[in-house]
């Protein structure tokens, strides 16, 4: 047995760094795709100092409702991100359709504005970031850039997870990355207006980002809180782990809040109830790469919300499907796509809410347009 942990550990400190999703810190990975420049052009380019991405979703909806039938822009997102030498990094993210700016925000960033940050590499193992990021909350559908995402579950819809802050990122071994991060709780109107003041409205959290088995399983977990009030929190524990084969992925993330005061405001918003709420998720997805430039990809999503008086009154079931096509794999991040999305909230009979269920079908692209 002791053979055997003593080979795995080895096997996994042989393995390539771990890979950030498109949310977090440096974003990717990109893939080997050609800019515009370089095919209009015809030359290469020489460094990764710049480069620029529109991050671009359209599609045509039909939803139970006939009103709802519509064209509709799902993302639109400019970026800009890039590496000079071995040491300094890069990252400016912008949503076009997005006010630009709201009179609530105490950083002093536009509200369209997801990330701004620097970052320094001091060697192999160590480094920094600083500026507007996206909280390191663990998690694989959190983490993945979201012109990709056909839904998000209730409770990622709900955060408020871009933020001003800092955070260390250590690699005890290359394929190892804890990371601490300390950010602002709040980039609009705080929860405490009401409460008593917070000494420090700031936001703690602790993160892993593993992989293991020479890449087989990949992990984003993560721990933090954040300050509500004076003397009220919001606790939060992520935990994800995907697997990686050749032509099937597959991640079950979990997710749960215990705030003191409801930071997500769904049970407010449902029953008036303020403190001592909680919420669980569980998001699986699978993406089944069947046949050259085909994707088939699955999505569920199963919820709960409750407070301490109510229980768990509120069940939230998701699902997703989708089939895509890659018309240029490997020279373009390119997808059309067919989708089916559907959504149900049961409430407990004690609860004086409606249950409810959406439906849509949805036709259109997503291109991540490498412009230079």
């Amino acid at each position: 047995m002791k053979r055997l942990l003593l080979s795995l550990l080895a096997a996994a400190c042989a393995l390539p760094a771990f890979a950030q999703g498109g949310n977090t810190r440096d974003g990717g990975p990109d893939g080997d795709y050609r800019s515009l420049y370089e095919i209009v052009s015809g030359q290469q380019k020489k460094n990764d100092a710049f480069n620029l991405y529109f991050n671009t979703a359209v599609s045509f909806q039909e939803g139970l409702n006939p009103a709802q039938s519509m064209f509709r822009a799902k993302q639109f997102r400019i970026e800009v991100k890039g590496q000079f030498g071995n040491h300094l990094t890069y990252r400016f993210r912008h949503r076009l359709n997005r006010a630009w700016w709201s009179g609530t925000q105490d950083d002093n960033f536009a509200k369209a504005t997801d990330i701004i940050m620097l970052g320094w590499n001091f060697n192999e193992k160590w480094s920094i970031a600083a500026g507007k990021m996206c909280q390191i909350w663990g998690g694989f559908e959190f983490d993945e850039n979201p012109m990709y995402i056909y839904q998000y579950s209730d409770f990622i819809d709900y955060m408020d997870n871009f933020m001003a802050g800092a955070m260390v990122s250590w690699h005890p071994v290359p394929t190892q990355e804890i990371a601490f991060m300390v950010s602002n709780s709040f980039n609009g109107v705080p929860a405490y207006r009401g409460f008593e003041m917070p000494a420090h409205p700031l936001t703690y959290i602790l993160n892993w980002n593993g992989s293991l088995f020479d890449g087989l399983i990949t992990t984003r977990w993560s721990v933090g809180t954040q300050t509500m009030a004076k003397k009220k929190l919001s606790t939060m524990v992520v935990l994800g782990q995907q697997l990686n084969l050749s032509k099937f992925q597959w991640y079950i993330d979990y997710m749960g809040e215990f705030d003191d005061i409801d930071r997500l405001g769904i049970v407010t918003a449902d029953t008036g109830v303020l403190t001592d709420v909680r919420y669980h998720s569980v998001i699986t997805k699978a993406n089944w790469q069947f046949a050259p430039k085909w994707n088939l990809m699955g999505k569920g999503m199963f919820e709960f919300a409750g407070a301490k008086d109510l229980g768990n009154y509120r069940t939230s079931i998701g699902w997703v499907g989708a089939i895509e096509f890659y018309p240029l794999p490997g020279d373009q991040d390119l997808r059309f796509f067919l989708a089916y999305v559907g959504r149900t909230h049961r409430f407990s009979n004690n609860i004086n809410l409606v249950n409810d269920a959406t439906h849509r079908i949805e036709l259109g692209f997503m291109y991540r347009i490498k412009a230079y």
